[in-house]
């Protein structure tokens, strides 16, 4: 039986993960009226549970969680170690190297998502957001070419109507809604992967003081993931070439441990654990790791934040940093234009120009990483060494990272796309392989300039959260864009005096952003 709510928000937010609790957290905290539905109960499984300092210091810290994250003792990351390259041996970069991250902002986390997200959704509820588990929304509501609303059912399975000046989706890759924002979906050429994954007790850690790191290491048939939850628990997946889709068919327990066997450093980390048989983290999950950017970000009256709107490869912990930084954005958007101060189009012109630059950023980091992915002998390697791919394929990938399927003016040349990364791909390449340090594993990547750029927004947000005010300064990234307020939480026009918009290193006259 239908029931309509004639309910008046300002903004509906679809999904209650990190994007979705972050963008309702922020506008309701303007004062505004937002109803936030989440088609699952909480807490529930999530997969993604490795931090970069900038969600933690930064998002967590504007939202006003860091207090409970304290409380929660998650287990304390300091960087990465790899075993990735020509180096046989695994070699770690730390976050407190770069000013950015130094003291102790320096230091992210490893989460358990189900707790991680529990936290951000209680948030929202304590800052006054609508909160209605157990509700899936099925459609947008239309109103001649703007969307004002959502089609939802409720926990009883009746059909209700919410309306409201904005919608948000953040509900993710498997989103209902994301293509009611016209356009298509574009997935990368070339970083079509399969991930597949388990949990384990009892597996071996780093040394101190690296022992919550991430640990990743290449293979030859691809890459793993060790990340270590608590003192016990162990995330353990392994991204593949979709072409091997074979070997994760069938038994996926006996495909996960003949890979494991396969790359002798995780085997050895592993010797003495057992895999979790039961509970949430028993079961051995498959994923499909498909990179790829939806045509358009937004629409009138709707925006798509997270996963909605694109997805990058994982490899640098990219993914919950991506979704709370797509939802800044959006808030900033949708206060700015709820309190009468800027346009719409305007508005939202500058939250995707933005959040395509950040995706972009992590994808041209992640075409250089797998560079470093030296096995020779590896086909996953060799799928994944851009500059020598075929023109075609390149036109590709420069049309998903550009936003060419926008069909925007400028589009990046294929061949220029090379040319103009080659000097930073060869520098990250030139320092990955540098000697190491005298403790033989250190590498300053903050020294890359392709690494400097991929942080810089994180270390942004962070000063924003720390003092209260924005780090950006007064000059727009892109002509006629605007730039954000003193408090970071609206849009602004620029002096009038700015200079032209900045070029950062990725960045050329004839980029999309």
């Amino acid at each position: 039986m239908s029931a309509t709510d004639n309910l008046d928000f300002d903004l509906i937010v679809v999904g209650g993960g990190p994007g979705g609790s972050t963008v309702s957290t922020l506008v309701a905290m303007q004062g505004h009226r937002v109803l936030l539905l989440e088609k699952e109960e909480f807490p529930r499984y999530q997969i993604g549970e490795s931090l970069l300092p900038s969600t933690v210091h930064g998002i967590c810290r504007l939202l006003g969680v860091s207090e409970e994250l304290e409380k929660a003792s998650f287990m304390p990351k300091r960087g990465g170690t790899f075993r990735w390259g020509k180096s046989p041996e695994p070699w770690t970069f730390s976050f407190s190297i770069s000013e950015a991250f130094s003291g102790p902002t320096s230091v992210a986390y490893q989460v358990e998502r189900m707790k991680f997200d529990q936290i951000l959704l209680n948030n929202a509820r304590d800052k006054g957001v609508d909160v209605r588990e157990g509700s899936a929304v099925v459609d947008v509501i239309d109103d001649d070419g703007r969307v004002r609303g959502v089609v939802y059912t409720d926990p009883a399975g009746n059909r209700r109507k919410a309306h409201s000046r904005f919608v948000v989706d953040a509900s993710g890759n498997k989103s209902r809604i994301h293509g009611q924002v016209g356009g298509k979906r574009h997935y990368s050429e070339f970083f079509k992967n399969i991930a597949i994954f388990g949990y384990f007790e009892g597996g071996k850690r780093l040394p101190a003081p690296n022992s919550g790191n991430i640990l990743c290491a290449a293979f030859e048939s691809g890459w793993f993931w060790y990340i270590p939850l608590t003192e016990k628990l162990t995330s353990v997946g392994v991204v593949l070439r979709r072409d091997a889709l074979e070997r994760v068919q069938g038994d996926r327990v006996k495909a996960l441990q003949t890979l494991i066997q396969e790359c002798p450093l995780i085997a050895e980390y592993l010797a003495d654990a057992r895999r979790v048989e039961s509970g949430p983290y028993g079961e051995v999950r498959i994923r499909k790791d498909y990179s790829y950017c939806q045509e358009n970000f937004w629409r009138p009256g709707f925006a798509l934040v997270g996963d909605a709107a694109c997805f990058i490869d994982p490899v640098f912990s990219s993914g919950v940093h991506l979704a709370t930084y797509s939802a800044l954005l959006a808030a900033r958007s949708i206060n700015t234009v709820l309190d009468g101060e800027l346009d719409e189009t305007r508005c939202f012109e500058e939250y995707e120009a933005r959040y395509r630059d950040e995706y972009s950023l992590f994808h041209d980091f992640l075409v250089a990483f797998y560079d470093m992915h030296q096995d020779e002998n590896s086909y996953f390697w060799s799928a994944k060494k851009v500059t020598n791919s075929s023109a075609s394929q390149l036109e590709s990938f420069v049309e998903l990272v550009g936003g060419g399927a926008s069909h925007e003016s400028g589009l990046l040349k294929a061949t220029s796309y090379g040319e103009q990364r080659a000097a930073l791909f060869q520098e990250f390449s030139e320092l990955i392989e540098s000697p190491a340090d005298e403790d033989g594993t250190d590498r300053d990547l903050f020294e890359s300039e392709l690494v400097e750029s991929v942080l810089e927004q994180g270390a942004k947000i962070q000063v924003q959260a720390t003092f209260g005010e924005s780090a950006d300064d007064d000059v727009p990234v892109r002509e006629g864009g605007l730039v954000p307020s003193p408090d970071g939480m609206h849009w602004a026009e620029p002096a009038a005096a700015a200079t032209p918009p900045r070029l950062t290193a990725h960045s050329s006259t004839d980029t999309l952003s």
